[in-house]
């Protein structure tokens, strides 16, 4: 919305804030298990102001767009980060386990097409939240991951191996 003189009108539901307030609001009806309406009420009230205060805070929130298309692939980004999450603590547990543990930590190189900070972050958090891997910097579109057993130091193959199974999605969500 603008003013006369072409300035942003200021209102009080920041642009971008109706999708983040969805999506904290779906969370709070999962974590409480209830259809209840006064979990429901109590989760409307604090999930608005929580939203309010991220949009508010910062430009990033207010990029979000909610449609269908990055609903779509928001809900295929969770499925896909779900069953990595899966796929890395088998794995992981399948080292613990092992008579010999057989493993080549260190730290490789990867590139991201994710051009918003937002993007960035969830990719970021990602890879960080499955076992085995864990972001220690980011510069640019240049991730540096420790990996608990390295599979090649090759730019592109850690990329395809640590970043495609979630960038797909989440650059269609976040850009």
């Amino acid at each position: 919305m603008a003013s006369s003189n072409g300035k942003p009108v200021s209102s009080f539901v920041p642009r971008g804030m109706l999708g983040l307030w969805v999506v904290l609001f779906v969370i709070w009806m999962i974590a409480n298990a209830s259809l209840a309406v006064e979990p429901a009420l109590v989760g409307l009230v604090i999930t608005f102001v929580i939203a309010h205060v991220f949009v508010s805070s910062s430009e990033a929130w207010q990029r979000l767009r909610l449609t269908p298309r990055a609903l779509y692939h928001f809900v295929a980004y969770s499925a896909r980060f779900v069953r990595e999450l899966v796929r890395a603590n088998l794995n992981v547990m399948a080292l613990v386990y092992s008579p010999r543990i057989d493993i080549k930590p260190g730290i490789v190189k990867v590139r991201t097409r994710l051009e918003t900070p937002l993007g960035r972050l969830a990719l970021a958090n990602s890879i960080a939240l499955t076992p085995g891997s864990l972001v220690i910097d980011i510069r640019d579109d240049i991730l540096f991951i420790h990996w608990l057993d390295v599979k090649t130091t090759d730019i592109d193959e850690a990329t395809e191996a640590l970043v495609a199974p979630f960038e797909k999605h989440l650059e269609k969500v976040f850009g």
